[in-house]
């Protein structure tokens, strides 16, 4: 009896040992993951890994019932994401979702992100429904599909920035200025107004604007400050936009300016930005261009320029290019051990709002609040530079903008205007195009330098156009340029034939 009680013991404890290996195991089973590393630039203040772990949850909350994975954030300062990534990526580090900064191309060329083509229809439809063919052409090479671009107010129209205090002082006519041409009839009243100020501002080193008063063109993967062949007026003929007419006016227009010292003088060396000109009360207001409405626009801008009360006057017209819609993307990298998942996340920031939000504002009630309108704001007596977790100054680089939250003092109204802005704005006849520069590295890199040397100049009327440009083209010439136009030229003739 003694026996059969003890082996009944040793039988009980086995099985109980048993169960709690099974059981153990089967919570392991159950707990096991894909890890998703999501790399994204931030303008605001990096949190501590505290905070990020409880950001993390409460998205892994959601994407462990959704995805079966669990997403790791990793935020990068805006000025040090490209080459952050670039360097983990070839170091090995994991990195699964990321975006470009305007180096889609590189990211292609590099073979260092993931051709998406095949995995779009069973991991990203609705974000493909959403985007549309038509846009996520630009983000293809070669007929294959790399990235999404980021679902924004895209199309930038050029506008006047200006102080509305000093307007409503001087009873200036803003209606009146609806043209590049129409500003310098404004700076000059308020020069003669106010000779101790300067009208107007760089947006930044060597730019006051004058890259956004030439309409639609399309630099064909090109930025704005190292343009190269181009086109203009709806023509696929790839032109020299340094010996254009266009260019030669504008350039003749900033001289003007200058001499009349309506333009800071130094604007092609500062190192300062227009929000910070403005801050010091010093200048009248600058060019430059933006996605949203003026009234919009102009609030979003007051407490970064000193807090002074701004205006915003449209002066041109919004122009779409392949570069306009490529430049913020968001790809999977080639290195990702599990790109479907890796995908489905990045689906996820384009169709759900919880994700999205938690990724742009962080916990309701720790990192924001909730207003009866639906807008959101900052905790009483916090800001973004207080609270724990933020990347609202991200709102606008990742994602699907349209479905975060709207910020306090936003006007609904906004959102259907830069919808329809994005509808309705003027496209490239070259949209889809990417021009691989591989065949002409060498003049690319001679070229470029050449343009740092003559550009700014130019561009903010501190040299003669008259004198300047036909070196400046020489020199262009000497370096290459016409070797990168006809390799323009013929990737693009290829490219209109199979279409």
């Amino acid at each position: 009896m003694k026996l059969t009680k003890r082996l009944s013991r040793i039988t009980l404890a086995a099985l109980l040992s048993l169960c709690l290996i099974v059981g153990t195991a089967s919570i392991a089973v159950a707990e096991t993951y894909d890890k998703i590393v999501y790399a994204y630039a931030t303008f605001n203040n990096i949190p501590t890994e505290e905070t990020l772990a409880t950001v993390e949850e409460a998205i892994n909350a959601i994407t462990r019932e959704k995805i079966g994975a669990e997403i790791v954030l990793k935020p990068i300062s805006i000025w040090d994401y490209s080459s952050t990534v670039s360097l983990a990526l070839q170091g090995g580090e994991q990195i699964d979702v990321f975006q470009s900064l305007g180096d889609l191309n590189t990211a292609i060329s590099t073979g260092m992100a993931l051709d998406i083509t095949d995995l779009m229809a069973n991991c990203a439809a609705e974000s493909q429904a959403l985007i549309g063919d038509k846009w996520l052409a630009a983000c293809s090479h070669e007929g294959r599909l790399y990235g999404i671009p980021t679902y924004k107010p895209i199309a930038l129209t050029p506008m006047l920035v200006y102080r509305k205090d000093i307007a409503d002082e001087l009873g200036l006519d803003m209606s009146t200025v609806n043209s590049v041409q129409d500003i310098t009839a404004i700076l000059q009243k308020v020069k003669d107004a106010k000779p101790d100020m300067t009208p107007l501002a760089a947006v930044n080193t060597g730019n006051i604007g004058m890259s956004s008063a030439i309409p639609n063109v399309d630099f064909l993967t090109d930025d704005m400050y190292h343009p190269k062949g181009v086109l203009l007026n709806d023509q696929l003929t790839v032109v020299d936009y340094y010996a254009t007419k266009e260019f030669s006016d504008t350039c003749a227009l900033a001289r003007d300016w200058y001499n009349k010292s309506l333009v800071m003088k130094d604007a092609a060396t500062t190192t300062s930005t227009a929000a910070e000109l403005m801050s010091s009360g010093n200048y009248f207001g600058y060019f430059a261009a933006y996605s949203y409405p003026e009234a919009d626009t102009a609030a979003s801008l007051e407490s970064q320029c000193g807090g002074f009360k701004l205006g915003a006057k449209i002066v041109g017209s919004a122009f779409l290019d392949t570069s306009s819609i490529n430049a913020l993307s968001w790809m999977v990298a080639s290195t990702s051990t599990a790109p479907e998942k890796a995908l489905k996340f990045l689906n996820l920031t384009f169709t759900d709002p919880e994700i999205v939000n938690l990724i742009i504002y962080g916990l309701e009630g720790t990192d924001y609040v909730k207003n009866t309108d639906g807008t959101v704001g900052y905790p009483a007596g916090q800001d973004a530079s207080t609270v724990p977790y933020t990347a609202q100054l991200s709102c606008g680089t990742l994602g699907n903008f349209f479905i975060m939250y709207p910020m306090t003092g936003t006007n609904p109204d906004s959102l259907t205007w830069e919808l329809e802005q994005n509808k309705s704005a003027k496209t490239s006849v070259a949209m889809g195009f990417t021009f691989d520069n591989s065949s002409v590295k060498t003049e690319y890199t001679a070229v470029t330098n050449v343009i740092e040397q003559y550009l700014p100049g130019l561009l903010c009327g501190s040299v003669d156009p008259t004198t300047e440009i036909p070196t400046f083209l020489q020199r262009l010439k000497e370096a290459g340029l016409n070797e990168i136009i006809a390799a323009k030229q013929a990737q693009l003739d290829a490219w209109a034939a199979s279409k």
